[in-house]
This record gives structure tokens, C-alpha cells and sequence, in this order.
């Protein structure tokens, strides 16, 4: 599914250091795989990659046949909508309630009226939310707003779901569960790529990890272990 061929980044500022450095892996459909290491490793680089915010200095990037840098305009946006990204930081808006906010990814994504009053109570009885449905953000907890930031990305039912850092501002109990609902995520089918600095995350998933250091990918641990 995610092919990385000998990808290096290296951005003219930092001089000769490389944000990654010949960097190859890759993922198959439905695979479950966390990308750890240190602050600074490359784990954020490998996601704007991945999401076509910066291109490789050298190497390609695949998803399924398509080099993805090389894609056009429109191209892009199509690969884009088979991808939902979580980020550590909500990324809600504030102004919307949890169903408007499920409800506005779904517009974007040209659904009609018929499948929003369908399919959001839907995603939010997945994510244990039907309580909050009309609660802005700023009435819920992170954790609260964390499972609704994962039910917007769920939505509009992406093939790969990348979830960068998504537990690092939430306390042990709010980060359970949304571990737990990553793992359901998975389970169902959809293939969930994650960065965190967090060994007892890495622990309790039990999927493949692969260890980046330095922008070298040092590591690539099918027994899912913390390992650095």
C-alpha cells in the first residue's frame, strides 16, 4: 500500500543534516505500524511526506502504484480524501458542535444531507461521543475532543488513518482510549500509521514499530516492542 524507496529529506537550512537519510519501508493494506524516536528523529518529516506538504530530496514515495509527488493538482486532492490524519493538537473548530464539525468534513467531501444525518450519529456512538453530539469544544475534555478529532477523520471512510502524536497533550485514561479506539479502527479494517514518544502506547498496541534516529530508520520490530 506505502511504498518509501530510499527517501532522504534534507532541508537547506539544517546544512548536511538529513531530516531523514535513505530511509525504505513499507505497509501493506491493514497493517497497524507506530513510528517511534526521539525528538528531532524524522517522525514529522515522514508524515509531511506522506501527506505531500514537502517533497523528498531524493527517493520516492508510493501509495498503492502512485508516486505521489509526482501527482497533479487534482490528482493530489483525490489522494488526500483516502486519508485521514489525526493530529496532537485537535485541529476542531471551535465555532462548530461535535456533529457540525463531523458534518463540515463530509460537505468538503461533496456528501449529502441524507448521508451526514446518517453517518455522523454513527461515528460518534463509535467513538462513545452521542452525548456530546451538540457540544462545542470547548465544553468537552481532550480526550473528548481527541475521539472527535479521530471520528472527523473516520468519516468519509479513508484507507489509511496517519495519527501524529495523538496522545502526547492527554492524561493515562484518555490515552487508553484512544489507543483502543485506533486498535478498532484497525480491526476494522483501515490501516493506521502513528507517532509517538509514548512507550506504553507502543506497548499495549503489540503491532510493528519501526524506530527512526537521527532520520535513519534504525529499527523495524514486528514483535512490537519500545525499543531505543
Amino acid at each position: 500500500m506505502i511504498y518509501f524507496n530510499n527517501v532522504s529529506k534534507v532541508y537547506p537550512q539544517g546544512g548536511n543534516d538529513a531530516s531523514l537519510e535513505d530511509v525504505t519501508f513499507s505497509v501493506a493494506p491493514g497493517e497497524f505500524v507506530s513510528v517511534v524516536g526521539h525528538s528531532g528523529a524524522g517522525k514529522t518529516t515522514l508524515i509531511k511526506l506522506l501527506l505531500c506538504e514537502e517533497k523528498p530530496t531524493a527517493g520516492s514515495v508510493f501509495f498503492e502504484s502512485l508516486n505521489i509527488h509526482a501527482l497533479k493538482h487534482k490528482e493530489l486532492t483525490n489522494y488526500r480524501r483516502r486519508i485521514g490524519v489525526v493530529f496532537q493538537d485537535f485541529r476542531l473548530l471551535a465555532n462548530k458542535t461535535a456533529y457540525e464539525n463531523i458534518a463540515f468534513a463530509m460537505e468538503a467531501a461533496g456528501k449529502d444531507e441524507e448521508e451526514i444525518m446518517s453517518d455522523v450519529p454513527h461515528v460518534l456512538d463509535l467513538v462513545d461521543l452521542t452525548s456530546k453530539m451538540y457540544h462545542f469544544p470547548h465544553q468537552m475534555s481532550g480526550g473528548e475532543r481527541q475521539r472527535l478529532a479521530i471520528a472527523r477523520a473516520i468519516i468519509n471512510q479513508p484507507e489509511l488513518i496517519i495519527a501524529d502524536e495523538p496522545t502526547g497533550n492527554l492524561d493515562p485514561v484518555n490515552t487508553y482510549e484512544v489507543v483502543q479506539i485506533l486498535k478498532k479502527i484497525n480491526d476494522l479494517g483501515t490501516t493506521v500509521i502513528l507517532t509517538t514518544h509514548n512507550r506504553g502506547v507502543i506497548d499495549s498496541i503489540g503491532k510493528r514499530v519501526i524506530t527512526l534516529e537521527k532520520g535513519r530508520l534504525i529499527r523495524d520490530d514486528k514483535d512490537g516492542k519500545y525499543i531505543i
